[in-house]
């Protein structure tokens, strides 16, 4: 687990959503754990000032739900969990990106041979 990101801060920005929701896959996680599977999979340590709000939006949205969870000999705290219309929104973007990333490749090849 890193704490810097492998990619520029703008890219982290646009693809947070997303990859918080790809985070979910494997089931609920607390933020923190969100946090950790981020990092380890090269999105930097983010700070609860950039997580939490995207948690919230994407609650909001309806895209993942959050519960309270108690604690075993320590405090509670929330738990998110991906719901289905999360799952569709993944699958959808996901796709997308990959599209874009198809794009660029093949802009790339074009100049390439020019």
């Amino acid at each position: 687990m890193s704490d810097t990101a492998e990619w520029p801060a703008p890219w982290i920005r646009a693809a947070l959503d997303l990859a918080v929701l790809a985070s979910l896959t494997d089931g609920p996680l607390h933020g923190y754990a969100i946090a950790q599977s981020l990092a380890a999979h090269g999105f930097g340590r983010l700070r609860g000032g950039s997580l939490y709000p995207v948690l919230n939006r994407l609650e909001e949205a309806g895209d993942v739900e959050a519960a309270w969870v108690e604690g075993h000999g320590g405090p509670g705290r929330r738990e998110y969990a991906l719901t289905g219309a999360g799952r569709e929104r993944l699958d959808r973007e996901l796709a997308s990106w990959h599209a874009l990333g198809e794009r660029l490749t093949t802009m790339t090849k074009v100049v390439e041979h020019a």
